[in-house]
Order: C-alpha cells, then sequence, then structure tokens
C-alpha cells in the first residue's frame, strides 16, 4: 500500500479537528436525535458538502490527497471556514497534491527600516519570526512583558515564554494568548512542516506541557494576533493594551502594543522605569535548533 505524504494527513487531521469543534447550532441545523458527539458527524459534512461520506472519510484519513479545489471550497462553505481557515486548507491540500522540494532556509533578519521603527516608537514592540522567536524589542516592550535578556537566546520564543510557570503571573489570559500564537505556529508549518525550529519547539512543548499537547491538537489557526490583553505589572499593575501585528519582510512580525482608553497614564509611568537603551535583538542563527528531521511536525 502506497504510503500518502505527511500533508495529506495534516489535511485529514484540520478538516477532522474543525468538524469536530463545529456544532449543528453553529450551522443553523438540528441537533437531531440523541448524540455521541458535539461536534458534527462525518456524514452531515459530506451531505453540506455534497460529497459522499466515504469519499469525506478518506480525507479525514489522510488516503486521499488530490481533492479538487471545488471540492475543498464546498467543505470549506460546509464548515463555515474564515478567510485563515480556508487558506490553511488549500495550503495544505497543494502540499498533498505536489510534496515540495526542500525550501531554501536563511535566517530571518531584522530589516533596516523595521529596527529604526522599533527604536524610535514610544510605544511597546517587538519582532518575531515566522516561528515566534523574538528577534529584537525595544526597552518598553522589555520593562512591559520581561526582558529576553534574562533567557537564553534558544529561549526566546513567545510560545516558550507562555508555557512557564511564571507566565500566569504576567499575562492575565495566557491560555487566551497561547491559542493565538499556537495558531500562527501552525500556519507557518504549514509552509514548511519540516523546518528544524519549528521541530524543536513543538517538540520541547509538547514534552513539558499536556496543555501544549491539548492546544496543538486543536489545529487552530491565525494569520496575526490582536485585541486586548492585560498585562500584569509587578511594580504598576494591570495595563490593559491593544496588540496588533504588522507583517515585514521575510515572514517576521512586529507586535506593537497600544494602552487602552484610561490606562496611558500607566503606560506611561512604565516609560520612565523603562532604561533608556536601543532596542536588542538575536537572530535566529544565533539560537541552537533541533537536527533535521525527515517527519514533519504534525
Amino acid at each position: 500500500m502506497p504510503t500518502e505524504s505527511s500533508p495529506a494527513r495534516e489535511l485529514g487531521l484540520f478538516l477532522r479537528s474543525r468538524r469536530e469543534q463545529t456544532t449543528p447550532a453553529q450551522l443553523g441545523l438540528e441537533p437531531g436525535g440523541r448524540r455521541r458527539v458535539a461536534g458534527l458527524r462525518r456524514e452531515e459534512v459530506a451531505a453540506l458538502a455534497g460529497l459522499s461520506t466515504d469519499y469525506y472519510q478518506r480525507l479525514e484519513q489522510g488516503r486521499n490527497a488530490h481533492p479538487s479545489d471545488a471540492i475543498l471550497d464546498s467543505i470549506a462553505e460546509a464548515l463555515d471556514f474564515d478567510d485563515v481557515e480556508r487558506s490553511h486548507l488549500m495550503r495544505l491540500a497543494q502540499a498533498a497534491r505536489n510534496p515540495p522540494a526542500t525550501p531554501r532556509r536563511r535566517p530571518t533578519r531584522v530589516p533596516r527600516n523595521a529596527r529604526a521603527l522599533l527604536d524610535a516608537t514610544a510605544l511597546p514592540a517587538f519582532i518575531i519570526s515566522e516561528h515566534l522567536d523574538v528577534l529584537a524589542w525595544n526597552p518598553l516592550a522589555a520593562e512591559l512583558l520581561g526582558d529576553p535578556e534574562d533567557v537564553p537566546p534558544a529561549e526566546r520564543n513567545v510560545l516558550l515564554t507562555l508555557f512557564r510557570d511564571e507566565a500566569q503571573l504576567r499575562f492575565a489570559d495566557c491560555r487566551a494568548m497561547a491559542i493565538e500564537y499556537i495558531g500562527m505556529l501552525r500556519t507557518a508549518i504549514a509552509r514548511d512542516p519540516e523546518h528544524p525550529r519549528a521541530i524543536a519547539i513543538v517538540g520541547a512543548l509538547s514534552v513539558r506541557s499536556a496543555e501544549f499537547r491539548n492546544l496543538w491538537a486543536r489545529h487552530d489557526v491565525r494569520d496575526r494576533v490582536e485585541g486586548g490583553k492585560t498585562i500584569r505589572h509587578p511594580r504598576v499593575g494591570d495595563i490593559d493594551v491593544e496588540w496588533d501585528a504588522y507583517g515585514l519582510a521575510g515572514g517576521a512580525s512586529m507586535i506593537v502594543m497600544t494602552p487602552s482608553a484610561g490606562h496611558e497614564d500607566r503606560l506611561q509611568l512604565l516609560s520612565v522605569l523603562a532604561p533608556a537603551t536601543r532596542s536588542a535583538d538575536v537572530l535566529n542563527d544565533t539560537a541552537p535548533v533541533a537536527p533535521r528531521s525527515s517527519r514533519p511536525v504534525s
């Protein structure tokens, strides 16, 4: 029996996760009798998408690596995918049809203009790679979130930070933040499932945290982080901020935090506490990564 590509397996797992997390009520359907699962049944998704149950089941099992775009569109409509989920589905399907050659990988570097903006802004800001490594930050971000210089370069990663015990003391809703960043990492991994840094991060967190393993198994995807966050600063107290992500060249993103209404003074006080030094940075090629593996992250 031929072995299906790993992207086909990932495609199946993604579809299954979306089906299991979609209830009949979300789609305006009647629950209909006693149900053993909270989400939709395979036959319900197949009927909504105009497919046979057998065909859809083979997709979920990773035994059909060649669904057409029209079929994928039908499934996306049936499960009410948003734009990010639809793009992720199409990317996985493309990889399943035509397994990509090993990409040429280069360390993510901070563009010069982004570094200048980071130094010039009066707001807390930091720059992350597509695998969520913290590449650069300004003093106000270090004061607000914790100084990356306090941890080894290989540990300067947003997700590794969120799954440390002390993160619960700094971030009011650590789990919600973790879900967002896990979704961003999922999206990045779909582009290069065998990237050593991705394998290293997922492997390390899978060993450390049962909660990470549970959240990773949800197969949530995000293209950015945004919205309100509450930061518990040890000297200033709770500071409510709005997070926004801006894409940079090479897959990096700049995260900028703006104070919520009524919290401007607290952020101003924080700027007095922050040392007046220029932004620091650490490049990906200074951090050790896992050796190359033939097995993609799933």
